[in-house]
């Protein structure tokens, strides 16, 4: 097995894959703390539909990089979503239904109507589950990946007392004159280019669960806010490495292979917080 790994890390895609693995798992599991307890699970699910729709435009205008469409787009929409979320008439789960239905759609409709494949089946099931996406990574995209990954992990520790104060107590935190509305906006962000990073490695479809899992194993084994995001983002790299491993090994999809890996975690987390209480 080890001379079969080192055989397969000579080649420079795998290692691509596992730094820009990693990266992704790490940014994913800092946030995805917040977004549990502020009850934000599934704006990923939703904005990961609004990725999918921009992947399918900039199919149709022939983008070499995609990334400078969709992470624009996917900006905005967590920017939308959070003015619209705290809309009396179209409350934060239906604006999310709303604009993660119609991305979906969209998206696909116009691969069909301007498509610019012969295996349109198979483009849309790789940026559904990113099956092997993740192995075709160029080195551009690789670096453009570290660097947003970088820029998101100094953001969550320059920011951590304060989102800390906003995902407790929204309230209290702007009575104490935090600007919450500002910070809510840096989550927002932060999410969008977290799930723009993760299209690549689990595909649309499986993104929350990236974002998920690795919090709520944590949960059921730490209390404190410190140590459920430290404990997250650990149970998050190991996940995604194993993850990757097994599927180079056994050749199996890679995102598919990464969320059993985070469900077996939690499985496993929850027997142990079982068994310690």
């Amino acid at each position: 097995m080890i001379s079969t790994l080192s055989q397969y890390f000579s080649f420079a895609f795998v290692r691509y894959a596992f730094i820009v693995g990693i990266l992704i798992s790490l940014c994913s599991s800092l946030l995805g703390v917040t977004l549990v307890l502020k009850r934000f699970s599934y704006i990923g699910d939703g904005l990961s539909h609004v990725a999918f729709g921009g992947i399918c435009i900039a199919a149709v205008l022939n983008l070499s990089n995609n990334m400078f469409l969709v992470l624009p787009i996917t900006i905005i929409s967590a920017i939308l979503l959070l003015r619209t979320g705290k809309n009396t008439k179209i409350q934060g789960d239906a604006a999310i239904a709303m604009i993660s239905v119609a991305s979906l759609a969209i998206g696909y409709l116009l691969m069909n109507i301007f498509s610019t494949s012969s295996n349109l089946s198979g483009d849309v099931c790789t940026t559904l589950f990113g099956s092997t996406s993740i192995l075709t990574l160029k080195k551009s995209e690789v670096w453009l990946s570290a660097i947003l990954s970088i820029a998101v992990i100094l953001a969550f520790i320059i920011f951590y007392n304060k989102i800390f104060a906003v995902t407790f107590d929204e309230n209290f935190a702007q009575a104490i004159g935090t600007h919450a509305s500002i910070y809510n906006l840096v989550i927002a962000i932060i999410i969008a280019i977290i799930i723009v990073l993760a299209m690549n490695l689990v595909g649309s479809l499986l993104i929350s669960a990236l974002v998920i899992f690795p919090a709520l194993s944590s949960m059921r084994l730490f209390k404190s806010f410190k140590a459920v995001t430290i404990s997250s983002a650990v149970i998050s790299v190991v996940c995604s490495t194993l993850g990757l491993l097994i599927a180079v090994l056994a050749g199996t999809p890679v995102g598919s292979t990464i969320v059993a890996a985070d469900l077996t975690s939690f499985l496993i987390c929850t027997i142990i917080g079982k068994i310690l209480k």
